[in-house]
């Protein structure tokens, strides 16, 4: 069987005819919206309670003991952790008002928590430092 290259109709996308798009790598960013303007502002922003990580079981504790952590709360614990890292803390127990801390200060990771009621016979061990923030 032979073709006759001159019968041959080109194949073409289904649908409407369309100018062609630009490539994303090539899509213009908004002034003010590149890598560089968010790296600098994260770079120039005090590493405060933002960069906190809550662990599942502290998570699990806060629900289970009805712990609310206002954004108040969660700001001074930035506080303390960053105060714990600068003296070279390691694991602290951070007491923010009536409720206690377990952080993991080199990540950054509350492990567990505590209100003060429930502290009357508790003991808090593998910690080498404590904060009241």
């Amino acid at each position: 069987m032979s073709v006759d290259p001159t019968s041959v109709q080109p194949v073409r996308p289904a649908g409407p005819a369309t100018a062609p798009e630009r490539p994303q790598h090539a899509q213009r960013v908004p002034d003010g919206a590149g890598f560089d303007r968010l790296l600098s502002e994260r770079l120039q922003a005090p590493d405060r309670a933002e960069g906190l990580r809550w662990s599942a079981h502290a998570r699990d504790r806060l629900a289970q003991r009805h712990i609310a952590v206002t954004p108040e709360v969660e700001r001074r614990l930035g506080d303390a952790v960053q105060a714990a890292a600068a003296k070279g803390g390691r694991d602290s127990l951070v007491m923010v008002d009536e409720l206690a801390f377990v952080v993991s200060v080199a990540n950054r990771t509350v492990i567990t928590a505590v209100e003060s009621q429930a502290l009357s016979h508790r003991v808090f061990t593998n910690i080498d430092s404590a904060v009241l923030g």
